[in-house]
């Protein structure tokens, strides 16, 4: 056999990648990535702390804008002290049981952030479809009790992914295509059947990701039919307008990770430069995007912002 086995009793390290190619910018990488880090970190946290202190945010659209924001954070907490590791102090080797604690909460915020947006989504339809039962159908209980359905499908979907691959022997050289652990980077790696883990995978991306955007276009196909039922066109504007930031929250988060999937399934000959960096986009550009948007294009955080960089003299 062409490697070292590992049996359930010795488990295996594995050595982290940065940019393949690109080993003498690994510094130059970091300040990049450092800086993207402290936007998502700075712009998440303003976001609950407005949230919290600005009375009329107190809603549900905010509510799950708050959650989006902790979902993020996780994010970018989840990969920071690898990539730190990998791109600043060049230390490659990490341990199996961190490993899997790496991909497991990677992959529960990442599929937490498909769920915030659904919810999202259904906050949209039912405002601009239903505007008279807003108040009756999305009570604060309601919003906690989507907002647990979102954390608890998360958690038991990722969940068994650790012992899935715990239970496989690995005789291979253990090299991470990224800075940090990912599932479909991990799979390849042993050399058991996989047959269990892959169509495990393929069950969570269907029931996930892939029934959350149909139900996301569904909502956007019923939202669309009732804003142009609107006879003025300035009325028609101003509700689609309330649906913008949403919008672009979903597109910069599904667009990447359609990418990343189609290079994984498709582009295999394809430079292992292009695989880095589209995995960099999905995991570092939504929790740093996010928050810009939504401040950006909500009045009363723009406003509660403006107060805080430009305080008024008394």
């Amino acid at each position: 056999m062409g490697g070292v086995l590992y049996n359930s009793s010795e488990l295996p390290t594995f050595t982290l990648t940065g940019l393949p190619g690109l080993e003498n910018s690994q510094h130059w990488m970091f300040l990049l990535l450092g800086t993207l880090y402290i936007v998502s970190i700075v712009g998440n946290a303003l976001i609950l702390f407005i949230v919290k202190e600005e009375q009329s945010l107190h809603q549900p659209m905010y509510y799950f804008l708050s959650l989006l924001s902790v979902n993020d954070l996780g994010v970018s907490f989840s990969t920071l002290p690898t990539v730190l590791t990998t791109f600043c102090f060049h230390l490659r080797t990490i341990s199996f049981d961190s490993c899997m604690a790496q991909m497991f909460f990677i992959h529960f915020f990442s599929l937490m952030e498909s769920g915030v947006l659904l919810v999202m989504s259904f906050d949209r339809y039912v405002a601009i479809c239903k505007p008279l039962l807003y108040t009756s159908m999305l009570t604060d209980s309601r919003v906690v009790c989507m907002g647990m359905w979102v954390i608890t499908r998360s958690f038991c979907m990722v969940f068994p992914l650790p012992f899935l691959l715990k239970r496989l022997p690995f005789c291979k050289a253990n090299v991470l295509s990224h800075a940090y652990c990912l599932h479909p980077d991990l799979i390849h790696l042993p050399c058991g059947d996989i047959t269990i883990n892959s169509i495990f995978g393929l069950i969570i991306v269907m029931f996930t990701l892939g029934l959350d955007s149909a139900l996301i276009l569904f909502s956007y196909v019923f939202i669309l039919r009732s804003v142009l039922a609107i006879a003025s066109r300035e009325e028609r504007l101003k509700t689609l307008n309330t649906c913008v930031s949403h919008l672009c929250a979903v597109l910069i988060f599904y667009v990447p990770k359609i990418g990343v999937s189609l290079t994984a399934r498709y582009g295999r000959h394809a430079p292992r430069l292009v695989h880095t960096v589209l995995c960099l986009i999905y995991l570092f550009v939504p929790p740093m995007l996010n928050p810009v948007i939504y401040s950006i294009k909500t009045k009363q955080i723009r406003w509660r912002l403006g107060r805080m960089l430009l305080p008024t003299k008394i």
